[in-house]
């Protein structure tokens, strides 16, 4: 794996990424209601064309543009991530008529996408999903066309953007006792019948709730990809997704560390400056060490997927990891450094130290990463024996 660099265009490009998410994308998400989707900022994203770079991009470019929008406005990053999450499904396993639906909306910001795999006792072990698929029977009933239809019975809990998402991609149990191997993928549109959610409360400010499914009717034109074969669908986005989450969170890293800079070479203290403190300045090393090398590894991460390594599950996992990890130490060494300024609302620092946190649970919690790290090594050294 080449050693990675951003080439001049690359650079250009995350400037301009950086300038227009302060310009045009921070004002309106300042305007946004917190735990309910900023339609208007997603709007703005679709047209800028970031959106439309979800489904022509890889897995690189996605991350230049989540650390690059994550350095000067969150809301904006986790609004483009969200859209992307939700319609990858769609992107790389719908069909024809799935996607000329809710593509072209999805891209211009007019749809709101949302992934939902998490359940209430189903969360970082996402094969033990309980949301049936079922017709009268456990069996799916045929139609006079040769199709299959079913009935959602169940809930989601802790998906981003629910419940005011255009549509979901819905991950539903159709054989029983089947472990991953009994998952099927559906796009569920929002106002389907039988299908209702509630806002929850949360840390985080952009939109989390709660979905129920009450015989919610979906047929063969809604599978995404094969009936069974829904985990792929889940693990492929997930493995996507998971390094750019770790873009995010080293954007959100450089922001805490280019503040920290700022703050220690002007604040007086002790009879200068606070960066003449060799103890700061080792701090302040010693953040700048650490987001530089989850930056590397994630990039790494992203570069294997676009050339379609076989080790992307275990590098995926190690991106995320280490990046989330690292975010969180950077950004609670900001604050200890700036004092209690930094808790003050409204402060940047306050305002990662909410956004910081979850990364290290949503698409699989860290100590999941490090059960994913493990078993492909073992898996490697099995494989080579």
């Amino acid at each position: 794996m080449p050693a990675f660099s951003l080439d001049p265009p690359q650079s250009a490009w995350c400037a301009e990424l950086r300038a227009l998410a302060a310009e045009r994308l921070r004002p309106l998400a300042e305007k946004g209601e917190p735990g309910h989707v900023n339609r208007a900022l997603v709007a703005e994203l679709g047209q800028l064309g970031l959106l439309e770079r979800l489904f022509t991009s890889g897995a690189v470019d996605l991350c230049l543009m989540r650390e690059s929008l994550a350095h000067a406005c969150t809301e904006a990053e986790t609004a483009l991530a969200l859209q992307g999450l939700g319609a990858h499904p769609v992107h790389a396993h719908g069909t024809p008529a799935q996607r000329e639906r809710w593509l072209p909306r999805v891209a211009d910001g007019t749809a709101i996408a949302a992934f939902a795999l998490s359940e209430p006792a189903a969360g970082s072990d996402a094969a033990a999903l309980e949301l049936r698929a079922e017709a009268g029977a456990s069996e799916p009933v045929a139609e006079p066309d040769g199709g299959t239809r079913w009935r959602l019975t169940g809930e989601k809990c802790w998906i981003s953007n629910a419940p005011e998402a255009d549509f979901y991609t819905v991950f539903a149990r159709t054989t029983p006792g089947a472990g991953a191997r009994g998952v099927t993928a559906f796009l569920v549109p929002a106002d389907r019948p039988g299908l209702t959610g509630t806002g929850l409360d949360m840390l985080s400010p952009h939109p989390i709730g709660t979905l129920s499914f009450d015989a919610v009717p979906v047929t063969a034109d809604d599978v995404l990809g094969e009936v069974d074969r829904g985990f792929r669908v889940a693990m492929g986005t997930l493995n996507l997704f998971r390094p750019s989450v770790g873009a995010f969170a080293v954007g959100m890293a450089q922001a805490a560390l280019d503040a920290t800079l700022a703050h220690t070479d002007q604040r007086e203290a002790f009879g200068g400056k606070l960066k003449d403190l060799q103890s700061v300045a080792h701090q302040v090393a010693e953040m700048a060490l650490r987001t530089e090398a989850a930056r590397l590894m994630v990039y790494a991460a992203a570069t294997a997927y676009d050339e379609r390594a076989a080790d992307v599950p275990k590098r995926a996992a190690m991106a995320k990891l280490l990046a989330t990890e690292t975010a969180q130490y950077v950004v609670d060494q900001a604050v200890q450094l700036h004092g209690a300024r930094a808790l003050r609302r409204g402060h940047l620092l306050e305002h990662l130290y909410r956004e910081v946190r979850a990364p290290r649970i949503y698409e699989g919690a860290s100590e999941v990463q490090r059960g994913i790290i493990a078993k492909e090594l073992y898996a490697t050294r099995e494989a080579a024996q």
